[in-house]
């Protein structure tokens, strides 16, 4: 086989491959909703795609995997986003416009994350699963923090503080948009959201620092014989003058 035709080969399995994971993942949603999700086999899956279960298991490690094909994509997205990031720049503002990466996974296709959000109520077992990719994403949020808030005295506790504001607010708008069906604007809901988080959490000064104070002489004079709670009540008179 000469090179030319392996790399057709090669540009031909490429393209294929995108190709079958979106008809996997439309025909496990056709059976979810028919079906159901406990009903529905990782065998009816690959029969009505056509294809053989190595195939399903060569994109999706679990059947729980194939309702949520973006979140991995997703993830990585804002890992790399996050690594990029200008040292210079807000670290609030970074992991906000990092959240807005995986927004974009759900405003492309309203009608696929309404369907998945109305899955997810219905099965708990789908629910933990995605509260656990929420955590994910959490996590690489204030990792991020912790290293630009690195010098500061409370740098964790505000880096993590900062990560869940940012998802909760970023979720809120989110799920406020699914529960309505996908009416709506999302982006624009899910900027207002997350404009209150930075505005609450925007980075500032680190936490203000009890003034140093220049080495001081106090001399008292007493009797002999004055009571030394008395001299220390000049003691402290003295210093607060």
């Amino acid at each position: 086989m000469s090179d030319l035709q392996k790399r057709g080969r090669g540009q031909a399995a490429a393209a294929e491959r995108p190709a079958m994971r979106e008809a996997l993942v439309a025909a496990a949603f056709r059976l979810f909703g028919e079906r159901g999700f406990e009903q529905t086999t990782v065998d009816d899956i690959v029969t009505l795609a056509g294809v053989g279960r190595r195939s399903f298991f060569r994109h999706f490690p679990s059947k729980e995997d194939v309702v949520f094909p973006d979140h991995e994509g997703g993830l990585a997205a804002m890992t790399a986003y996050l690594a990029d990031a200008d040292d210079a720049g807000d670290p609030v503002e970074q992991v906000c416009d990092a959240t807005r990466l995986v927004l974009r996974t759900y405003a492309a296709n309203p009608a696929f994350s309404v369907q998945r959000y109305r899955l997810t109520r219905q099965v708990p077992g789908l629910r933990a699963y995605e509260l656990s990719v929420v955590w994910r994403y959490e996590r690489a949020l204030a990792d991020h923090l912790r290293a630009r808030f690195a010098v500061r005295s409370d740098g964790a506790l505000r880096a993590d503080v900062i990560a869940a504001a940012v998802v909760a607010a970023h979720n809120h708008a989110l799920r406020t948009w699914l529960r309505s069906g996908g009416e709506g604007d999302v982006e624009e809901a899910v900027d207002s959201a997350l404009g209150y988080a930075a505005k609450t959490f925007g980075d500032g000064p680190g936490p203000a620092q009890a003034p140093v104070r220049e080495e001081e002489v106090v001399v008292v004079v007493a009797r002999r014989g004055t009571p030394m709670w008395r001299v220390v009540q000049g003691v402290e008179s003295a210093l607060e003058a």
